[in-house]
């Protein structure tokens, strides 16, 4: 597991294994298999490349999940996303193009779109 936190930033490529929560600044692209967490204090610029991602803080680029992308409230996403499952919580920003799913999730499993009030009930949609 790592942590970036707030004050720290980073311009290029990052690469990691477990869990990485990020409260800083990153200019470039983020790869792994595993999860990554974008806290509300943190700013990415560029792509996401990742097996899960929770995002909270602002994002502008392109965001691929293999799994899901979760939105909480206070994100700003200014991406398009790539992902069989997407949630995003009520009081979150997206903005971009969304593709659920990608040429193996896709087929191996069917998207679905989550979108959970603010008492933490969900309504949940598949195609």
């Amino acid at each position: 597991n790592g942590f970036l936190n707030k004050g720290v930033t980073i311009k290029g490529e990052i690469h990691f294994r477990d869990m990485l929560r990020l409260d800083g600044r990153v200019d470039g692209k983020i790869v792994s298999e595993a999860h990554l967490v974008v806290g509300e204090s943190a700013h990415v610029e560029g792509e996401i490349e990742v097996g899960q991602a929770t995002l909270n803080g602002t994002v502008k680029g392109k965001v691929t999940a293999k799994e899901r992308i979760e939105i909480l409230k206070g994100g700003k996403i200014y991406a398009d996303l790539v992902t069989p499952k997407l949630v995003i919580e009520e009081g979150a920003f997206f903005e971009g193009k969304c593709v659920m799913g990608n040429s193996t999730a896709a087929t191996a499993t069917r998207p679905s779109l989550s979108v959970v009030k603010a008492s933490g009930t969900s309504n949940s949609h598949k195609r």
